[in-house]
């Protein structure tokens, strides 16, 4: 008899990239998971969001670097997230730079078939 795989284990670094790209030692890796598990939670559940689940976030990538945080939504429609002159994407950012405690960079990329 066959065993169940879940399928995006098994086809993560094979046709899926990673959620998370980034590593830490032992001391630091649990600190770091709960605060990537805290960015997403914020964003799914955030005061605006009728408004984020209109934009259609697909997936939410974090890359850690020494000194920041690299963070870049997928999105089937960017306005909606950036607002007028970008005014929306720098609260967000700075909410996140609270949140977190470390300097956020925040990118929005467009899904090109929803």
């Amino acid at each position: 008899m066959g065993q169940k795989v879940n399928p995006i284990g098994y086809r993560t670094g094979v046709v899926l990239g990673w959620k998370s790209r980034w590593y830490a030692s032992k001391q630091d890796f649990s600190a770091l998971l709960i605060e990537d598990h805290k960015i997403r939670n914020f964003i799914k559940n955030h005061p605006k969001k009728s408004q984020y689940r209109q934009a259609g976030i697909d997936k939410i990538e974090i890359e850690r670097t020494r000194d920041e945080v690299k963070i870049t939504l997928h999105v089937a429609r960017p306005g909606l997230i950036i607002g007028k002159k970008g005014q929306e994407i720098e609260i967000l950012q700075e909410e996140l730079q609270n949140l977190t405690g470390r300097r956020i960079n925040l990118k929005i990329e467009e899904i090109g078939r929803p």
